[in-house]
């Protein structure tokens, strides 16, 4: 029996992570997850997100759980893709990384800070996980093997290009069926999508990057300028879009 290619994306939130995830589950050889972890953060973290009640109700809350019966566990296609967000982990053991595929998607947190903002008021460093993502990056490259970093604008000028560099570097092969997907939700959504995938479920593909202009708003240039060096870090090892 083949043995099941299990990808973790680490993502921050209000990035292209959910359209990812359609991208993904587009393939015939892929099954997707959506963010099986919120639960157990929301129990361990106290967060007051849209939809906390709905979304303790819908998922197991025990992270040692969603490691066992989800992320390793059994799967009915060749390809887990599981789309996580690196705030979602505190007190979860994660060990489990070096038993996975990993890849990481970021945003430019001038960008990113203000979409989340209009979610959950007042963001912390505890509600993006930008440090989280440079630590699982660091501890997962330390074992000899880089992982893969897409950034969200790079992916949206040249969603071909990007996403058939990021499946070179998972083992796969690139299917143009990745670029396109019908309007609407998928099955698999989190029971939080009403809060936040809104736009998504109005697109049928990758949107072009539209920069937001203006400045950011003065309560979020604090958190700002504790994102920006995480982020440059990151975006060093990006995969860039084609000239």
């Amino acid at each position: 029996m083949t043995q099941t290619l299990r990808i973790c994306l680490w993502s921050t939130p209000r990035t292209v992570s959910t359209a990812l995830m359609y991208s993904f589950a587009q393939r015939q050889d892929t099954r997707v997850v959506d963010e099986p972890f919120y639960a157990a953060y929301l129990r361990a973290s106290g967060a007051q997100h849209p939809g906390r009640e709905e979304i303790l109700a819908a998922q197991d809350d025990d992270g040692a759980n969603v490691i066992r019966n989800v992320v390793l566990g059994d799967c009915d296609r060749p390809v887990l893709f599981m789309k996580h967000m690196a705030h979602h982990m505190p007190g979860v053991d994660l060990g489990f990384v070096h038993q996975v595929e990993n890849a990481f998607l970021i945003r430019d947190p001038a960008e990113m800070l203000r979409s989340v903002d209009q979610v959950v008021s007042h963001p912390t460093l505890r509600d993006v996980g930008l440090d989280v993502q440079c630590e699982l990056y660091d501890a997962v490259a330390a074992r000899g093997k880089e992982p893969p970093v897409i950034d969200s604008r790079e992916l949206l000028r040249d969603p071909a290009g990007v996403l058939g560099q990021l499946c070179e570097r998972l083992g796969l092969a690139f299917d143009e069926v990745m670029l396109r997907w019908p309007a609407g939700g998928r099955p698999e959504d989190g029971v939080w999508s009403p809060y936040w995938y809104g736009s998504l479920h109005r697109s049928t593909g990758f949107a072009p990057h539209r920069p937001k202009t203006g400045a950011v708003p003065e309560h979020l240039e604090p958190l700002l300028a504790t994102c920006r060096p995480y982020y440059e870090r990151l975006y060093r090892h990006a995969l860039r879009a084609g000239d």
